[in-house]
C-alpha cells in the first residue's frame, strides 16, 4: 500500500441504494476535487442523480455532491476506479461479481459495505469478495458501525470502522472517506467487524417486534444486552476479537440499530409484531431488511460452531413461521437459569 497515492485517481461505489448514495456522498463531500461514480441498477435513478443532484426515492430531497456522478453502466463506473465500494443486497453479490471481475482493475481495492450472511453457504461478503475476485487480504475490507444513512447524508456526525488485515489499506480507505461529519477508525479484525454488523440485524428484528407488542424498555434493554453475548460468542469462534464487539461495530452498531426509528430491521419486526405476514413486510420496505435474510444463516453458522444463540434462533424460529410472534418472549423467558457470565453452550 506504501506505493499508493494519498487519494485513489477515482472511487466507484456500486448500489446507488439509501447506503451505497450515502457513502458516495460522503467520500465526494470529503474531497471535491476526486471524481465519485455510483453505478445504478435502474437508469431513471443515474439520470436523477446526475441533472438533479438527487436520490429522492432513498434520500428524499438531500442534495447531492457536483463531483458525484451516476451510471447504469457498470463498465463506464468502474473505468479506472481503483477503490471499489459494494453497497448491493447480500443475497445478489455471489452472481454480480461474476460479472463485474473482468472490468475490475488490477490493483484496486474492494470495500464491502454490506452486512449479511449469504444464504446456504453462510459465508461473509469478504469471504465471497475473495473467493469470486480472486483478491489477497490486502485488497478486500469491509466498513461497518453505527451508521443510520439518513442521518449521516443529513450530516450528522457519526462514526465508523474501516477494517482490513493490512492496516496501511484500511487507513487509505479511511482518508478517503473522512469527512467533517464522518469519521472512520480503523481495524485489522475484519472478521468481528462483519460479524457485528451482521448480527445485529438480527437482534434488531427482535428489538422491532418488542416495540410492536408494546414492550417496554426494560425488555428491549435486555435483548439489546444479551443480543451482545450472543453476537460476542460467535465472533469469538470464528477467529474475531472481544474488543471489536465492545466498539463501533460492535455495541455501537447494535445500539444505533436497536433503537433508531429509521433502521430497517427494527422496522420490519414492528411490522411483523402488528400482524403483517413475512410476504406483506418485505412489500412494504423500500429495500432490504437484512436480518431477514441473514437470520437461517446466522443460525447455521451459529450451530456449526455450537454457539448457542437463544435469541437468534427464536426469531428465525418467528420468520420461519415455527412460532408467532406472541411466542417469542415466553419462549426466550423460560431458558434454563444461570450465572449472567455463564457462556451459552
Amino acid at each position: 500500500m506504501s506505493a499508493r497515492a494519498a487519494l485513489p485517481a477515482a472511487v466507484a461505489v456500486l448500489g446507488a441504494g439509501s447506503w451505497g448514495t450515502t457513502f458516495a456522498k460522503v467520500v465526494a463531500d470529503a474531497h471535491p476535487e476526486l471524481e465519485v461514480r455510483l453505478w445504478a441498477r435502474r437508469a431513471e435513478v443515474a439520470e436523477e442523480i446526475n441533472t438533479r443532484h438527487l436520490n429522492s426515492k432513498y434520500l428524499k430531497d438531500i442534495e447531492l455532491p457536483e463531483n458525484l456522478g451516476s451510471s447504469a453502466d457498470v463498465a463506464k463506473v468502474l473505468a479506472g476506479a481503483d477503490l471499489v465500494v459494494l453497497a448491493v443486497p447480500a443475497q445478489t453479490l455471489r452472481p454480480q461479481l461474476a460479472e463485474w471481475k473482468p472490468l475490475l482493475g488490477d490493483t484496486a481495492v474492494v470495500v464491502s459495505l454490506m452486512k449479511g450472511l449469504e444464504r446456504g453457504t453462510d459465508e461473509r461478503m469478504s469471504q465471497i469478495i475473495k473467493a469470486e475476485l480472486g483478491l489477497p487480504d490486502e485488497r478486500v475490507a469491509v466498513i461497518s458501525g453505527p451508521n443510520l444513512a439518513m442521518e449521516i447524508a443529513r450530516k450528522e456526525p457519526t462514526a465508523s470502522v474501516v477494517a482490513c488485515t493490512d492496516l496501511e489499506a484500511a487507513q487509505w480507505i479511511a482518508n478517503t472517506c473522512t469527512a467533517s461529519y464522518f469519521r472512520p477508525y480503523t481495524n485489522t479484525d475484519v472478521t468481528g467487524v462483519e460479524i457485528g454488523g451482521i448480527v445485529k440485524n438480527v437482534i434488531a428484528l427482535c428489538v422491532g417486534i418488542c416495540d410492536g407488542k408494546h414492550m417496554g424498555d426494560n425488555t428491549k434493554a435486555s435483548v439489546i444486552t444479551r443480543g451482545l453475548a450472543e453476537t460476542t460468542r460467535l465472533t469469538l469462534a470464528l477467529g474475531g476479537e472481544l474488543e471489536t464487539m465492545a466498539g463501533l461495530a460492535g455495541l455501537g452498531d447494535l445500539v444505533a440499530t436497536c433503537s433508531s426509528p429509521l433502521s430497517r430491521n427494527r422496522t420490519a419486526g414492528r411490522l411483523l409484531a402488528e400482524g403483517l405476514s413475512l410476504e406483506e413486510v418485505n412489500q412494504r420496505m423500500t429495500q432490504t431488511a437484512e436480518g431477514i435474510k441473514s437470520g437461517r444463516a446466522v443460525l447455521d453458522l451459529a450451530n456449526s460452531l455450537g454457539v448457542e444463540m437463544p435469541i437468534t434462533e427464536s426469531v428465525v424460529a418467528v420468520l420461519e413461521g415455527e412460532i408467532s410472534v406472541d411466542d417469542l418472549a415466553p419462549r426466550l423467558l423460560t431458558r434454563e437459569l444461570k450465572s449472567e457470565g455463564e457462556q451459552d453452550q
